[in-house]
């Protein structure tokens, strides 16, 4: 996010790029994690008052209107979206924060649900997804009080996932850390990390038992496209008989 004052807020600008990122083809495959992050000392502080989204376009689950929504959109990307944390997360900030898959926080980084303060709906998924991270109990906390949670806090809980020293470089440590992670995440099978990241997501969103059955079902669908190609088990022989690479035991495959 660019806005054009030292606290980052958001506007109407950047929803129109948001859906373009899971496109087909080529660019589909050089195209290995998002990190998203603040230009300037915040993450999000919240809607750009200036320019706000449409809230009653942002609420709504027309085609027309999802088209905008930058939320959904985020869902839809196929790569890990990497949240980089720093100063507030406030409101649609943490709405956003809460699109990604991965979220770093450095120590400066303060989440604060202000929605009941100020009589506003959440509509981009705070009143669901947060439950389902933190517990519901800590999650009323949070958006029924309307206080901040700090660093600290946020990592004990399990909200953000990695809390990255400063190490005397301001927030720079935490972007360095997604870049580092971007880096991993592309020297693996870009199509695998895809596929993987569906089965997370998909499955997350049922109870285990049907997670495990569609974890099951992509994975059918997956072997029967790679099964003799050629590579996919070569590659893994390959990796296995590689007497260079770090192990702990020798591997029986």
């Amino acid at each position: 996010f660019n806005a054009a004052n030292e606290i980052e807020s958001y506007d109407q600008a950047p929803i129109h790029n948001e859906d373009d990122n899971d496109n087909d083809g080529d660019d589909k495959q050089k195209l290995a994690a998002i990190i998203l992050t603040g230009a300037g000392k915040s993450f999000c502080a919240g809607a750009d008052l200036s320019n706000p989204p449409n809230p009653l376009h942002q609420s709504s689950d027309l085609p027309h209107h999802l088209r905008w929504n930058p939320v959904f959109q985020m869902g839809r990307v196929g790569v890990p979206i990497i949240g980089v944390l720093k100063g507030h997360v406030i409101t649609g900030g943490f709405e956003l924060a809460l699109a990604c898959d991965i979220l770093l926080g450095s120590p400066t980084t303060t989440f604060r649900d202000t929605h009941v303060k100020f009589g506003l709906a959440p509509c981009w998924g705070l009143s669901q997804k947060l439950s389902r991270r933190i517990g519901p109990g800590r999650a009323k906390i949070v958006s029924l009080s309307a206080q901040p949670v700090k660093a600290a806090k946020a990592h004990e809980w399990g909200l953000l996932d990695e809390l990255v020293p400063a190490n005397g470089d301001g927030d720079g440590e935490v972007l360095n850390r997604a870049i580092e992670l971007a880096d991993a995440i592309a020297c693996n099978n870009p199509l695998m990390v895809r596929r993987y990241k569906r089965a997370i997501v998909e499955g997350g969103k049922v109870e285990f038992q049907k997670g495990l059955q569609r974890e099951r079902e992509l994975g059918i669908a997956h072997y029967l496209e790679v099964v003799g190609d050629g590579q996919t088990f070569e590659g893994a022989k390959e990796f296995i008989a590689d007497d260079g690479r770090p192990r702990v035991v020798q591997s029986k495959l």
